[in-house]
């Protein structure tokens, strides 16, 4: 197996994959990296390898945008890295090259996308829709049947009540207390959380 990005985030997946026992990291490529080893894991230009024929890849870049990016460019088959400390419902589902980190909860009939982070401690209430390339962060909590649009990052600690829908590529702030639905590109901050600016458009 391989990881993309030997950045902050890096760690916390090699660590997430390393408490479940089931697969070895053979490297994490990076462009940028001045380092040779992250975690002891040698770090490699992504140039030295085919990605089309690894066993396995995940991006392990927390930004949604470059991530995007990333998986747009690669011809690769992509892991889950999932925390063996995450508890997740027999029946949730979790697409391809998703990363579910340590203490995070995941409840009935949840549907998580592809290459989305959900970070250590979240809560995703039952049937929650995440969908590709968003980040929940730590402590942030969703109850029951909350939409999360792509490439949407929840900030920390951030709190969305039922029911809600919140559109594609939005920010919501850390702390935010989120009782109405949030259009496509908004960044939400305060309690309650309001709008203040909106993103650039698509991805």
């Amino acid at each position: 197996m391989y990881l993309y990005g030997a950045s902050g985030h890096c760690k916390v997946v090699i660590e997430a994959i390393k408490s479940s026992n089931v697969v070895k990291i053979d490297a994490v490529f990076d462009d940028n990296s001045d380092d040779d080893f992250i975690l002891s894991i040698p770090i490699l230009k992504p140039n030295d390898a085919e990605f089309s024929i690894l066993d396995g890849i995940i991006i392990t870049i927390g930004n949604n945008r470059i991530r995007k990016k990333i998986v747009l460019s690669l011809e690769a088959n992509y892991y889950n890295a999932i925390h063996s400390s995450s508890i997740i419902s027999e029946s949730a589902q979790i697409d391809f090259g998703t990363v579910i980190l340590a203490g995070a909860i995941l409840n009935s009939e949840a549907k998580i996308g592809k290459h989305c982070i959900i970070n250590s401690g979240s809560i995703i209430e039952h049937d929650c829709i995440i969908d590709d390339f968003t980040h929940i962060s730590p402590n942030a909590s969703l109850a029951g049947n909350v939409f999360v649009g792509e490439g949407t990052h929840i900030g920390i600690g951030a709190v969305v009540i039922q029911g809600i829908k919140i559109g594609k590529w939005c920010i919501i702030g850390a702390g935010a207390v989120i009782i109405n639905d949030v259009p496509d590109f908004a960044v939400v901050v305060g309690n309650p959380g309001r709008v203040i600016k909106f993103q650039e458009g698509s991805v």
